[in-house]
């Protein structure tokens, strides 16, 4: 959380022995929305309650008319592991990850995700979906899910694409392989690299610089420049959503055939 926070409110905690802080954190101070990931005895890996808590926060962000820039960051060792696969599976956990996306996407104020360690999976696919992304030196990217047989979510086919070129998009989800911060950096997909002891403050100074933008020349920018380069989004979240139901498809054949 930010040092003199003028709001600060955690998220409603998950009730368990193992866990029973908030999943995810928020703070407002000088215009700037603070969303913390908070589960780092998981490495921030994702679940339904942190799901719901970020897509709960981002939509107040855009209630809130003190909320003029949003800055995402995870604590602990890690950003995000992506999906928490301790998780029991449930039928709205692909609903929740694509309804993060689209509400990154979709709010009229910038995004500003400041990442460290491991970010993977959804972790990373949640990062292209904002509007400037600045990294940490020791951070590591992976797309793992062709190799555990499911597709990419968070409009990724879109996202990526626009950041890195197709080419090089199908490379790095098909072969899975992992990457560091500065090849991140000259593929498109970060902004800025920076020492990890570093990286709060000057994610925190960038979101300072967005938050003093007029509002509606923001809006206008984020808007604009969403319709133009990444018309498909929306397309490629509806893609992604059929391609997760035809792998399904695919393993529950495969499983039948088995026994």
């Amino acid at each position: 959380m930010v040092p003199g926070a003028a709001r600060a409110a955690p998220v409603p905690a998950r009730h368990n022995a193992r866990m029973t802080e908030a999943p995810l954190l928020t703070a407002v101070e000088g215009g700037v929305m603070t969303i913390t990931l908070h589960r780092p005895h998981k490495l921030n890996a994702i679940d339904n309650p942190l799901a719901e808590a970020l897509l709960a926060a981002i939509e107040a962000a855009g209630r809130d008319d003190a909320v003029r820039a949003v800055r995402v960051r995870g604590e602990g060792r890690a950003f995000c592991a992506g999906r928490d696969v301790g998780a029991p599976p449930t039928d709205r956990d692909l609903e929740l990850v694509q309804a993060v996306a689209s509400a990154l996407v979709h709010l009229d104020k910038p995004v500003l995700f400041a990442v460290h360690g491991w970010t993977l999976g959804a972790g990373l696919e949640w990062m292209l979906d904002a509007d400037i992304v600045i990294a940490a030196s020791n951070a590591r990217f992976r797309l793992p899910e062709a190799s555990l047989g499911v597709f990419v979510t968070g409009g990724l086919s879109a996202t990526l694409a626009a950041c890195a070129g197709v080419a090089r998009a199908k490379a790095l989800v098909m072969l899975g392989e992992a990457f560091g911060a500065e090849e991140a950096r000259a593929w498109g997909l970060v902004w800025r690299v920076v020492p990890p002891e570093e990286l709060d403050d000057a994610s925190m100074q960038m979101a300072r610089q967005l938050a003093a933008l007029a509002p509606e020349v923001a809006r206008q920018f984020k808007r604009v420049f969403h319709e133009v380069g990444l018309a498909n989004f929306d397309a490629a979240i509806a893609r992604e959503n059929a391609a997760h139901a035809a792998l399904a498809g695919t393993a529950n054949a495969a499983g039948e055939g088995s026994r």
